[in-house]
């Protein structure tokens, strides 16, 4: 299992950081028996990250049901705890560390985390550009992953996590939670059953991305380590409103709306229209980029994604027009020749569909489309079962991918021709310029 094997099999180009270690998995050591307690690792913990604590005095107690996610978690979470704590932030590790309660030990820098023997499987809520080394790496490391959405920022990056999933035989869940919402299951069912005929467009809305004032930079604050919270990406000045939440709309770091909840919206299309490991064989974008302030992504843009084999047609529209059946800010409109129904968000948010898909799927699972128990029930049992889970790693990279080359049409301002087989733009060497970035210093592939 050494460093060159993997990038030998990878459509990546090679880097540091790799470590030649044997997965503990592979001597049969480290993964919970199903009666043992689940011992979690939590990289990133401030924001959505506080979201996957599991505190010592929740230990043994039935979990409540997870929003639009149904059931009451009874039988379904297996025993878990949060036994060690990673931020860059020191005031979101004091946090999350009297959360949890107990003596969970904390760590400033992730790869300290990924050493420590007693951590089973991480969750990686980091902003967007972290992810796939870090998720590299601790596969590499013998641990399982929960990693937060988008998968990556590179499709090099996002091909190389696939490859390191598959070769370190890691349990891999991208956290596009939408596909285990209850009414995104009854939109699959509905849709797989033949209710709506041959679907041959998905529309998806969102409003806009903001173009953000100007605020002057400044020196970090001392609980920041600035350096290690850039890592890969390319440097910047420290700006509050680059950083916690507000990295999203800066390309290189997180990408848009469409590279948030395009990752939650679109992964559902990508469920529901069997594209989980495939892609579009055409880009074409448009829109207009922010005239001032201090963000890079699209303030509006319209994407639409053709694909074959089957024919159908995906479209990302920013804000685009919200469903007259139900409404929500953002979700995505299923179009057939027999009618059509809306799913909104997507997220963690509420998810709904339309009544007439309720009524069916409580008569009748026509379409057999698996039904996730909940995003994180679902990664934790396939940690203990070595199934995959709903949004493996090929799924969330795949997914991730709609979302960079909706970016890479959107800066070029053209139609793009993509061969999804060998995930390469055909005949066009300035746009595949962009699907890999170098990184910086040490931090790289």
């Amino acid at each position: 299992m050494r460093r060159r094997d993997l990038l030998k099999s990878s459509a990546a180009a090679g880097g540091a950081f790799l470590f030649d270690i044997v997965p503990r998995r592979v001597l049969g050591q480290g993964q919970p028996a199903p009666s043992d307690t689940l011992r979690l690792g939590h990289i990133g913990i401030g924001g959505r990250g506080r979201t996957h604590l599991r505190p010592e005095a929740d230990l043994g107690k039935p979990l409540p049901p997870t929003p639009g996610q149904g059931g009451d978690g009874k039988g379904l979470r297996s025993p878990a705890l949060s036994v060690a704590l990673c931020d860059v932030d020191a005031k979101h590790l004091d946090d999350a560390a009297t959360r949890v309660g107990g003596r969970p030990k904390t760590y400033r820098d992730f790869r300290r985390l990924l050493e420590d023997k007693d951590v089973d499987a991480v969750s990686i809520a980091t902003p967007d550009h972290w992810h796939a080394l870090m998720t590299i790496m601790a596969c590499q490391a013998g641990k399982d992953v929960y990693c937060e959405k988008p998968a990556c920022n590179t499709i090099e990056e996002g091909r190389a996590m696939v490859t390191a999933a598959d070769r370190y035989g890691s349990v891999v869940q991208i956290g596009s939670q939408g596909r285990s919402q209850v009414a995104a299951w009854q939109a699959a069912n509905y849709i797989r059953a033949g209710q709506l005929g041959t679907v041959r467009k998905v529309m998806c809305w969102h409003y806009a991305s903001p173009a953000g004032d100007w605020t002057p930079d400044a020196d970090p604050p001392p609980e920041i380590d600035y350096n290690l919270w850039v890592g890969p990406a390319p440097w910047l000045p420290y700006n509050a409103k680059h950083t916690h939440g507000s990295f999203r709309w800066l390309i290189d770091f997180g990408g848009g709306q469409i590279r948030d909840r395009g990752a939650h919206i679109m992964s559902i299309a990508s469920w529901i229209m069997g594209t989980d490991n495939t892609g579009p064989a055409s880009i074409d974008a448009k829109g207009e980029p922010p005239r001032d302030g201090m963000y890079d992504s699209a303030v509006t843009m319209e994407v639409t994604y053709e694909f074959k084999n089957p024919d159908w047609t995906l479209v990302w529209a920013q804000p685009g027009t919200p469903s007259t059946e139900l409404q929500a800010r953002y979700g995505a409109v299923y179009w057939g020749d027999a009618g059509r129904l809306t799913v909104t968000t997507g997220d963690g948010a509420s998810t709904a569909t339309d009544q007439k898909v309720k009524d069916f799927s409580s008569q009748c699972d026509c379409g057999k489309v698996p039904r996730s128990p909940g995003h994180n029930e679902n990664f934790e049992q396939c940690v203990r079962t070595r199934e995959k889970p709903i949004m493996a790693m090929e799924a969330g990279h795949r997914v991730a991918s709609l979302c960079i080359l909706g970016n890479v049409g959107f800066q070029l301002q053209r139609k793009l021709q993509w061969d999804p087989v060998n995930e390469r733009f055909i005949n066009d060497d300035e746009a595949n310029r962009l699907l890999s970035r170098p990184g910086r210093g040490p931090w790289h592939l």
